[in-house]
């Protein structure tokens, strides 16, 4: 089944913003190529959607289909099976420096659980298994 994905929203004015994903099922993640070097930043306006592939590892969909993968410094505590996240910045852009926040429901409302830093994003592309 396909995962449903929110749209990544932005407050321009107090440079917050919100996403979430639902799973539905879980399939086996493709194998992944490296391109270029890692960026410090990426810009949010840029951001299409976002898919959370583990408690450390989030990837953001960008304009044009470019996916820059972001392993997190650290193992973020119930990211995965929370399936949602939220960050505030000033910029116009997401970086390494920022943090994400675990948005977990209770009640029908979404509360900022623990926060955790952002690593480098890295540009990757899905590689597609040979066939035997």
């Amino acid at each position: 089944m396909k995962k449903a994905i929110m749209i990544l929203m932005t407050a321009s004015l107090a440079g917050s913003g919100f996403a979430m994903a639902y799973a539905k099922s879980e399939k086996p993640a493709p194998e992944i190529r490296k391109i270029g070097e890692p960026k410090n930043c990426i810009q949010i306006r840029s951001i299409s959607s976002t898919k959370i592939i583990d408690n450390q590892t989030i990837d953001f969909k960008m304009n044009g289909g470019k996916i820059m993968r972001n392993t997190l410094t650290n193992r973020c505590s119930g990211l995965k099976s929370a399936d949602a996240f939220s960050y505030r910045t000033s910029l116009s852009r997401l970086c390494n420096v920022d943090m994400i926040r675990v948005l977990q429901s209770y009640g029908g409302s979404y509360h900022e659980g623990p926060g955790c830093g952002l690593g480098k994003f890295q540009e990757i592309e899905k590689v597609k298994p040979a066939a035997e």
